[in-house]
């Protein structure tokens, strides 16, 4: 009675390119446009007259390519599903990395080519969600206008009204974390919130957001109360879905008290972030602004920095992180030689494991200090925000307890794994001034001396734990050091993933 017969519902999820491959095949052999060449117009046409009629494109009688075979044999899958085991038992189509309106009806033709949606009169009646996820901070961006323009479609109201005027949104923190630092990643997430409720409500729709968290803080990880309470007022309106991810689950819910504990949190915030939608004060659009601009600045010039990438591959255990069986996905998309196609845990888990931290706290130090020097009364704003802002207090917050994590000493003995000594020395130099710049610029805004002084029973907790990490730390460097010159040498690997495993079940949100 509480479950059906499927236990537990499901999202189906795949990325945007991939969908666009699958209906750019079923034009080709529908003798229709060339699809992938056309304009972002143009395909919002094409699409349009698609959905318009309950013609199919698809012909069992013709031959298609295997990924073509296997995205539509999914989505006939969910339908049988569905048909067996009732309609909750998939409920959402998650669109990674959407970026465009075309994005989102290129899935509303692959469902009525499966018969997850129909048309009767020019009017589509669906059986599942369509959900974008913008991840990047120019999706964050942009995501105001896309779901404008399909909100004045009326086909897609249409659509919506057969969803029960329910539109779900699918935010990334993670990729927008990688693509833009901690400061950009956590602003925009902000600001793409408040201008989708006041959208919503322009065009009266129901919002449901999903947040796309990791247990890492550069992923969107920390305490889920304060998470919530700092969503922008009406973002949460009776209802929000999270993800929990990796060592989380098991640090939440594997014991029965800690798991009703957590639950209890998590509707709490939600009923109060609900019943007192205005708890909270707004924080100080023009201040944040001026910070996210001259974080952004500072951190893409880190990551474009000539041989950074190099860097990275060769101070942190990123390759044997890959040979790890911990994920539904490898770590990267294409290839490890370009931060873009890497994986966002990955990525995290990786600035972990050689104590940096990294996603969470680089350019920050810079746009406080030159925030400062354009005006000195910028750091009574920031400080002021802090008490007034839970949103600005829950992302320093974050930032206080991962670089309480890190470790410059044990970081910088990573660095001698690097072949080009010279350009990691002066890549580690950039590393280590930012971070001595954010540590200042985060104590000078909270008013401390030092890391964690409102978290007495964390400090404690790591003050414990810190010198078992840092043996282990030094144990990894050694076994690295060993792998370098003997790559094939099966034992010496599997050190190094304990090594890997016991230092993140120390650290905690990891991943």
């Amino acid at each position: 009675s509480l479950f059906g017969f499927h236990l537990m519902s499901i999202d189906l999820r795949q990325h945007a390119a991939k969908h666009a491959e699958v209906v750019a095949e079923l034009f080709t052999h529908a003798g229709l446009e060339t699809f992938e060449t056309l304009s972002e117009a143009a395909k919002q046409r094409v699409l349009l007259r698609e959905l318009s009629t309950q013609r199919p494109l698809y012909s069992p009688y013709i031959q298609y390519t295997p990924h073509t075979m296997r995205e539509l044999a999914i989505f006939q899958t969910a339908a049988n599903i569905k048909n067996n085991y009732g309609e909750t038992a998939i409920n959402q189509c998650i669109i990674s990395n959407a970026e465009t309106v075309s994005d989102i009806l290129v899935v509303a033709l692959l469902l009525k080519e499966t018969g997850l949606l129909s048309i009767s009169n020019e009017k589509p009646t669906s059986r599942i969600n369509i959900v974008p996820l913008f991840e990047t901070i120019d999706a964050l961006h942009n995501c105001i206008s896309i779901m404008d323009k399909l909100f004045n479609l009326p086909w897609y109201r249409a659509f919506l009204r057969s969803r029960d005027n329910l539109q779900e949104i699918m935010l990334g923190y993670s990729d927008s974390n990688k693509d833009g630092g901690y400061v950009t990643s956590q602003w925009s997430l902000y600001l793409a919130e408040s201008r989708l409720v006041q959208l919503f409500g322009q065009h009266h729709i129901r919002l449901r957001l999903f947040h796309g968290r990791g247990g890492s803080v550069g992923r969107g990880g920390g305490p889920s109360f304060d998470a919530i309470m700092a969503q922008p007022a009406g973002s949460v309106a009776g209802q929000i879905r999270i993800t929990e991810q990796g060592e989380v689950i098991t640090a939440k819910y594997a014991d029965p008290t800690n798991a009703e504990r957590n639950l209890e949190a998590l509707i709490a915030a939600t009923l109060e972030a609900t019943v007192l939608p205005m708890h909270n004060s707004e924080p100080d659009s023009e201040l944040m602004n001026a910070l996210s601009a001259s974080a952004f600045t500072h951190y893409r010039q880190l990551i474009t920095f000539p041989g950074f990438i190099d860097y990275f591959l060769q101070t942190s255990p990123i390759q044997e992180i890959a040979s790890l069986n911990i994920g539904s996905r490898p770590a990267s998309r294409k290839t490890l030689a370009k931060i873009q196609d890497l994986r966002a845990i990955p990525w995290v888990f990786s600035w972990t494991q050689n104590r940096l931290m990294l996603p969470a706290w680089y350019g920050f130090g810079s746009a406080v200090a030159e925030l400062i020097e354009q005006d000195s009364t910028n750091l009574q704003r920031l400080q002021q925000q802090v008490k007034n802002s839970p949103f600005f207090q829950t992302m320093l917050s974050n930032m206080d307890q991962v670089m309480a994590k890190a470790d410059l000493t044990i970081a910088e003995a990573y660095v001698d794994l690097a072949s080009d000594q010279q350009a990691a020395r002066t890549i580690y130099t950039m590393l280590s001034e930012e971070f001595e710049r954010s540590r200042q610029a985060l104590l000078n805004i909270l008013q401390r001396q030092h890391y964690l002084s409102d978290n007495r029973t964390l400090a404690r907790s790591l003050a414990l734990r810190i010198p078992y990490l840092n043996a282990l730390n030094w144990l990894q460097i050694h076994l690295l050091q060993q792998l370098r010159q003997q790559p094939d040498n099966s034992e010496i690997l599997q050190l190094i993933h304990l090594t890997i495993n016991g230092i993140a079940q120390g650290l905690r949100n990891t991943g």
